[in-house]
């Protein structure tokens, strides 16, 4: 499994902004080895980010996406405490769900 995500959530009024580092390796595919062969593809192909069960962030991702991808995102209506939760699969079915305080 994958290392986890670095998340923060931060309130400024109504106004949540959050700022997600996700550790990936993102392989294209078309990258080759040490050896000359090319390099398997493994990138995150969906990521989620919930707000009290509401689906605040939706993304579809592909090979062109650079390794451990970063993602900021605000949306309305989040407070102090709250919670937010994100999650990915990629396209080998591996999943990651991390979560952190909006501050």
């Amino acid at each position: 499994m994958a290392d986890p995500m670095r998340i923060r959530a931060q309130a400024a009024g109504d106004k949540v902004t959050v700022r997600v580092l996700v550790s990936h390796d993102m392989e294209s595919g078309l990258r080759r080895g040490a050896d000359g062969k090319l390099v398997p593809a493994h990138f995150i192909q969906t990521i989620n980010a919930t707000h009290n069960g509401k689906t605040v962030m939706s993304a579809q991702w592909g090979p062109a996406v650079s390794k451990n991808p970063f993602v900021q995102f605000s949306f309305t209506g989040g407070k102090a405490g709250d919670k937010i939760v994100v999650n990915w699969v990629d396209n080998k079915g591996d999943k990651r769900t991390d979560e952190a305080a909006i501050a």
